[in-house]
């Protein structure tokens, strides 16, 4: 027997160890888990009906919601099909990390866009260790002999 759709759901989003943050069509944000508060700080009696501007690094929200209102007043995205997005973010103690997401745009009966949920995850470490790398490869590729020809 299939389980309770609505309580599975509301298990799923509890119990999720990412983050799973929803914004209503203004960008105040609706739903705040537990993997929410782990990865940026803010418990979820703060978070709620707050901008998303409490993640949102300064130097990006103007990018950051010229996109959202045009996906509110459009509801097309680049991003719905599950492609997953890479940016920068901010935690309550100020500390920047990096996070991957996928986002679930949220329509009304008539279509229109009524918000939009983000599931997020802690990439920090990999983008850190990738930069790196890539510092050592350009380091190692100027230091290289000139190749023979």
């Amino acid at each position: 027997m299939p389980p309770d759709r609505d309580r599975f759901a509301r298990a799923l989003v509890d119990g999720m160890p990412d983050a799973i943050v929803h914004a209503d069509a203004a960008g105040l944000i609706q739903v705040w888990n537990a993997g929410a508060t782990r990865l940026f700080g803010f418990t979820e009696a703060e978070a709620l009906g707050q901008s998303l501007d409490i993640v949102i690094p300064g130097g990006m929200r103007d990018r950051h919601w010229r996109g959202f209102r045009e996906t509110m007043r459009t509801g097309q995205t680049r991003y719905g099909d599950g492609q997953i997005l890479a940016v920068p973010a901010t935690r309550k103690d100020g500390k920047r990390i990096s996070v991957e997401f996928t986002i679930v745009p949220f329509t009304d009966a008539g279509g229109r866009m009524t918000g939009i949920a983000a599931i997020m995850r802690d990439v920090t470490a990999r983008f850190e260790e990738l930069r790196t790398l890539r510092e050592r490869l350009a380091a190692l590729t100027e230091r290289a002999p000139p190749a023979p020809g």
